[in-house]
């Protein structure tokens, strides 16, 4: 495609007038306060007439300088409103009557005044004109097929950057003779998809582009400017309409491959593995190259939830920025998001994914927002669904410039991306097009549309499409012949049936979702791979190096004198070279951290406290308490890159995010952070959609880990439970890791063993509250080292003999440090606590060995604190009774012992809490539940 530039040149500004004064006060930029005082202009007018030669009164003076000020008024009106009336709506159904101050009248201008000349000094590139004038020019800058929105935009810099292109009496759209036939015949290919496939496969969902087929010779635009530009990858994200046409005429995904899709085969067939998804929500990857720049394209599979992908975009460009060093300049990777009108203005995902657009950490150098304005949700009106004038409202938050243009007018389309790429590239900001159409059939193409917008529908039955209106406007101006766009469309279509014939005979290749920078890793070869240990422990060098590392206070850094006492603290943890069991949990995590970073390995934490830590256990920031100036200790680790962020107030954007930082970066341990577990509900539909089901649905690994604090303090419902029967409950096919960990040097391992084994798999991590300083949550320093490694069972801290044991309570988490300490009490002989630190994929056959050593046991209890109904009490139960089969106890099942099932996850009342928990303790251990509530109660 030869997209020709325009007839004036972008690079460079409009020039003032030769002969304006030296002390001009810039009017010809929009900051009119100068401009607009009654002296200044009268000083400015009788200058520009001396200058001219020409001699003025004083009344004459006064008259022109008012002349002035209100014709700079009326050029600003222009600048903030010209858009309300500008030729959008193809359909010619909104109703937008020019607004009263767009016109001379109201700024005084009436009869011949209009033709009388007014210094301007300089503004639309002349020195003077008649109100005439300036209104012709103003209505044809900002009133045509193109509505600018940007006076909201703070920066001047940026404002005069959109004027220069947008304003004079030369700016106009206009391509080549190559470039107008080259959009007129991505148009015709648009078009003739739709129609192709409505014709092979009558009654099949498509969510087809018809009526909007101007988005494609669109894109096209953003792949050839952006290359010129210095763009080398672009990501796309984007829901269901248009998919198709998009994966076919932009991204080069073969016709054939689609076709055998639609034909029944699929994208990800039992060879390939996966168990696949509609072809509506898949993605793809191509490299294309124009005029010798090339590009590396990637589309984003989306689920059905509508814009759920755009986070994911962006923490993908993100990653992809890191590797390919370009967080400073942000030229290379470009996020391109296409969103439905009715989602842009209703899904709050989309002003969360905004809100990143300036925030370290998140930041990708402006993301392209490309609307397909249906005027339309599924059955909605825009009146219904939304209370502004524009889906795009939004974006002034960022301060983004909006960019609204008529769908049937593709050079106009076209034109409106060149420019966003263009002020992308040149600011690093977040630009929105908001593309005007209408959607030709229903919602899906079998559903019928007039039953709630008969009107519309009427309008549209009658309404020619883009490429007839498109190959008409060319016919006249001579570019092309009467017969060119329907040989163009002949020999389209001639190439889609052959590519349709072959299609019957395609078979898919082997699966590429290892390629790339995932080279050299792969999927487990089967369950029990999924399932096992590697070593993961360290040296005593790096041990000890790591350990000076978070030690050491550098002499320029005052840190808070608590802060000092705990790095005093930790100090003396590594001084201990003995067995002491002295290492706690934010040390171990610490040291997982930097003993990663030392390998090579980047290292991502993000959340709402995460530099310090919600519970002031983690502080990976030390903030000098003189300057405020932030020492990361774990950036000095050499070979990896560490990054510790403080997130917005976001989980579903913030998680979105980190999911797709992590799928385009496999040699980074990213790690999301909820304040509290229960905080994590708010981003369900990304654990649901992707992190739970992408690998199976779109053959996509990930490696995230989620940490989510989870345990029962009685601090009330929303700050106990991370809803650990959720996770559980999707648990299938060796999808996720799911654990509740107990000791930290079990923790330290589990975060190495998510590097170092050769395959991804998420991990969903019940991490402590109370366990952060608990007495009995400590590890010694030969857990760290040689060969040891992650423990899914964790046996009881003192256990009887196995032929001693009577009674085996399984647990997970905090709540066997509670019951390990209430038996001790209670002189217990014959009871072990046993601690399941994976909950899945479910160590079965190492619990099936270790209950098979008890010969005498007569009771297998699961414990836990949440309620019945919550927790792993449904999950883990017949898992547990298979592992007691396959130990030889045939018939003994596990008994529940916990809260009862409750609709609130937990009381809000400590006295409630405390019996409760004394009361799921003593029935987990066969003891009085009135003694040991009575023992706890004198105890606290």
């Amino acid at each position: 495609m030869n997209l020709e530039r325009q007839s004036f040149d972008i690079d460079e500004p409009q020039a003032g007038p030769s002969w304006a004064p030296k002390n001009w006060p810039q009017i010809d930029s929009d900051d009119l306060t100068a401009a607009l005082d009654p002296q200044q202009m009268q000083v400015a007018v009788k200058a520009a007439a001396a200058k001219a030669g020409a001699a003025l009164s004083s009344a004459e003076v006064e008259r022109a300088a008012d002349d002035s000020i209100r014709a700079m008024m009326l050029i600003r009106t222009y600048r903030v409103r010209g858009h309300l009336a500008a030729n959008l709506d193809p359909l010619g159904l909104s109703t937008r009557e020019l607004p009263a101050d767009l016109t001379p009248e109201f700024h005084g201008f009436v009869g011949a005044d209009q033709d009388r000349p007014v210094f301007i000094g300089g503004t639309l590139g002349l020195e003077r004109a008649t109100v005439r004038e300036i209104v012709a020019i103003l209505r044809a800058n900002y009133c045509g097929n193109v509505g600018l929105e940007y006076m909201h935009i703070a920066d001047l810099k940026e404002r005069q950057f959109l004027q220069e292109r947008m304003e004079g009496a030369d700016k106009i759209i206009e391509f080549s003779v190559e470039g107008k036939r080259a959009i007129l015949n991505k148009v015709i290919e648009a078009e003739e998809w739709e129609k192709f496939l409505a014709r092979k496969y009558v009654g099949t969902k498509r969510f087809g582009l018809d009526g909007g087929e101007s988005m494609i010779p669109a894109m096209e635009a953003i792949i050839k400017y952006g290359g010129q530009y210095g763009v080398r990858e672009i990501v796309y994200g984007m829901a269901h309409r248009g998919r198709l046409n998009m994966l076919a005429n932009v991204m080069a995904k073969p016709y054939k491959v689609i076709f055998h899709e639609f034909a029944g085969g699929s994208a990800n067939p039992d060879d390939v593995g996966g168990s696949g998804d509609v072809k509506y929500h898949l993605g793809t990857s191509t490299d294309r190259e124009f005029g010798g720049a090339s590009v590396h394209m990637s589309l984003v599979p989306n689920p059905s939830h509508l814009e759920a992908a755009d986070p994911v975009v962006l923490g993908k460009v993100r990653a992809q920025q890191v590797v390919r060093d370009d967080l400073e300049k942000h030229e290379q990777v470009l996020p391109v998001l296409i969103h439905g009108d009715a989602a842009f203005a209703g899904q709050g995902i989309v002003w969360e994914c905004l809100g990143f657009s300036g925030i370290r950490g998140y930041n990708t150098g402006g993301c392209i927002h490309f609307i397909v304005n249906n005027q339309i949700g599924f059955t909605t009106s825009p009146q219904f669904a939304r209370s502004s004038p524009y889906p795009s409202d939004v974006a002034k938050g960022v301060m983004a410039p909006i960019l609204h243009v008529n769908g049937d007018d593709p050079e106009a389309v076209t034109f409106a991306c060149k420019l966003a790429i263009d002020f992308r590239q040149q600011f690093k900001r977040d630009v929105v097009i908001d593309m005007w159409c209408y959607r030709r059939f229903g919602h899906n193409e079998g559903d019928e549309p007039s039953f709630t917008q008969p009107l519309m529908y009427a309008v549209i039955r009658q309404h020619p499409p883009v490429s007839q209106l498109c190959a008409a406007k060319l016919e006249a101006e001579g570019v092309i012949d009467a017969g060119w766009a329907d040989a163009h469309r002949a020999e389209f279509v001639a190439r889609l049936e052959g590519d349709f014939e072959a299609a019957k005979s395609y078979k898919p290749n082997k699966a590429d979702w290892f390629a790339g920078r995932w080279s050299g890793l792969h999927a487990p070869a089967d369950p029990e791979n999924a399932r096992r240990n590697i070593s993961t422990g360290v040296s005593d060098k790096l041990f000890d190096a790591i350990g000076r590392t978070l030690t050491t206070i550098p002499d320029d850094v005052e840190v808070h004198k608590t802060l000092r006492r705990v790095i005093d603290a930790r100090g003396a943890m590594f001084a201990d070279k003995g067995d002491g069991e002295v290492f706690d949990w934010a040390t171990a995590e610490s040291l997982a951290f930097g003993t990663l970073l030392s390998e090579g390995y980047q290292v991502r934490l993000s959340g709402q406290d995460s530099g310090r830590g919600t519970f002031s256990q983690r502080h990976a920031v030390w903030v000098d308490q003189k300057t405020e100036a932030k020492y990361v200790p774990l950036t000095t680790v050499p070979h990896g890159r560490f990054e510790v962020l403080d997130s917005p107030l976001s989980e579903y954007g913030v998680l979105g995010f980190e999911y797709g930082y992590a799928m385009a970066d496999p040699k980074s341990l990213v790690l999301w952070e909820a304040q509290f577990g229960d905080f994590a509900n708010g981003a369900q539909i990304m654990i649901d959609q992707f992190i739970a089901s992408g690998e199976a649905k779109w053959l996509r690994a990930n490696g995230l880990v989620l940490l989510l604090p989870h345990g029962y303090e009685g601090q009330g419902p929303e700050h106990s439970s991370a809803r650990l029967e959720r996770f559980l409950q999707l648990c299938a096919g060796d999808n996720i890791q799911v654990c509740n960990i107990s000791t930290p040097s079990n923790y330290f391992h589990v975060l190495r063993r998510q590097m170092l084994r050769p395959f991804r798999k998420p991990l969903i991590i019940m991490t402590p509250k109370s366990l952060l300083r608990h007495k009995l949550a400590v590890s010694q320093r030969s857990d760290f080292l040689g060969d040891a490694h992650f423990r899914r069972i964790m046996s009881d801290r003192t256990p009887p003999a196995d032929k001693d044991v009577k009674r085996v309570v399984l647990c997970s988490g905090k709540v066997g440090y509670d019951l390990m300490e209430a038996r001790d009490a209670a002189g217990l002989t014959d009871t072990t606590v046993v601690r399941i630190e994976q909950l899945y994929p479910f160590p079965g056959e190492a619990l099936s060995v270790r209950l098979k050593r008890m010969p005498n046991l007569e009771e297998v209890v699961w414990a836990q604190e949440e309620p019945r109904n919550n927790g792993a009490w449904f999950f883990v139960n017949e898992l547990i009774e298979d592992a007691l089969t396959d130990a030889g106890k045939k018939g003994m099942r596990p008994r529940y012992a916990g809260r009862a099932a409750a609709a609130s996850p937990a009381t809000g009342l400590m006295s409630r809490h405390q019996t409760e928990q004394s009361a799921l303790v003593a029935d987990a251990l066969g003891l009085s539940v009135r003694a040991e509530i009575r023992r706890t109660k004198n105890k606290a």
